[in-house]
């Protein structure tokens, strides 16, 4: 019986429905007009992001989406429901795995109305991103919040918040990345997603990497600080493969203009080349399902463009997606998961 059981919802960004234009449009309208996404005034957003980042986005954004649909459709959904599978056989019958996303489907509405419907007694959601951030974990829970309010569906909910920190997550990535010989390659790059530079300045009063302590430490506030967070996943990688400072660096990819997190990827690539590192491996840490940004972005135009300025080879580490290590550590933080306050 439902009600006797605990509904675990895992989120994540999301993608669009088909690799068309149309599509592309519906998925980017609902994905960039989120106001934790681009937290402009609400007039400014709507016509930056609706007569201008769209419209010029929408053909270079399905090409991309294009290049990276499988006969199964978008990576990010089908490795969802993979790890779902594999997540609801660990967990057993106490407990009923969802899927769902942000942006587009499947709709996380229609996954609250089920639960309502079927009476769970308890709601673990899980944001699939390791590092805290407004625009992907605060979002994801202010969204779930308001629609069990909206739809009047009255159950405990915890949430695993983040997971940057946690031993088994760490040691599933170190496990992907040892399948590649580490130590054969001459540099490590650790590529997270990047954000806006004023997303940071909301808790992080030193982003000036002249003073910023995040590379090296752990500052007071540095839970609440995506940089920080980041660089602290990197240090407890770093760690467990046994790589020195030399060995490694840390970058920032996906960015939409300047003042964005630096240093960006491809610069950090294009430098290590001009030191004669040759062949590098990149993980991406903030990614636990390929995507976009890791497949396309990583593995198809950074590599290319590391390989046409004289590059031996740029390798991709994948993503954890349903590896078993990675489903062990999520039936891990499901079962430590903590009730937020009403």
């Amino acid at each position: 019986m439902s009600e006797k059981k605990t509904a675990v919802l895992l989120m994540n960004v999301g993608s669009p429905d088909k690799p068309e234009p149309g599509a592309v449009w519906i998925y980017l309208t609902e994905f960039l007009n989120d106001k934790r996404v681009i937290d402009l005034p609400w007039l400014l957003r709507k016509f930056l992001v609706n007569f201008i980042i769209i419209p010029f986005r929408v053909l270079n954004s399905t090409r991309l989406y294009k290049l990276l649909w499988t006969g199964k459709g978008s990576p990010l959904i089908f490795y969802s429901f993979e790890m779902r599978d594999k997540l609801q056989a660990q967990l057993g019958s106490d407990y009923e795995v969802f899927v769902a996303m942000r942006y587009r489907n499947p709709d996380y509405r229609k996954v609250i109305a089920r639960i309502k419907k079927e009476g769970y007694k308890r709601l673990v959601l899980f944001p699939l991103y390791p590092q805290y951030a407004m625009s992907t974990n605060e979002t994801t829970v202010v969204a779930v919040q308001d629609e069990l309010k909206r739809q009047e569906v009255n159950i405990p909910m915890s949430v695993v918040c983040q997971f940057y920190d946690h031993p088994g997550f760490i040691k599933a990535l170190a496990a992907r990345g040892n399948e590649y010989n580490v130590s054969e390659y001459d540099h490590v790059v650790f590529s997270y997603h990047g954000l806006p530079n004023r997303h940071l300045e909301r808790v992080h009063p030193g982003i000036n990497p002249g003073i910023c302590t995040c590379p090296t430490e752990m500052p007071a506030h540095g839970k609440t600080c995506y940089r920080a967070t980041c660089y602290a996943t990197t240090r407890l990688l770093a760690k467990e493969l046994d790589l020195k400072p030399a060995d490694y660096s840390v970058a920032f990819q996906s960015r939409l203009d300047k003042d964005w997190m630096e240093p960006f990827t491809d610069k950090v690539l294009l430098s290590k080349l001009k030191e004669g590192k040759k062949r590098i491996l990149v993980f991406a840490p903030a990614f636990v399902t390929d995507c976009l940004e890791t497949i396309i972005e990583i593995g198809d135009e950074y590599r290319e463009m590391f390989l046409e300025n004289g590059g031996n080879d740029l390798q991709l580490v994948p993503a954890l997606n349903a590896e078993n290590q990675w489903v062990d550590t999520m039936a891990n933080l499901v079962k430590g998961s903590v009730v937020l306050d009403k």
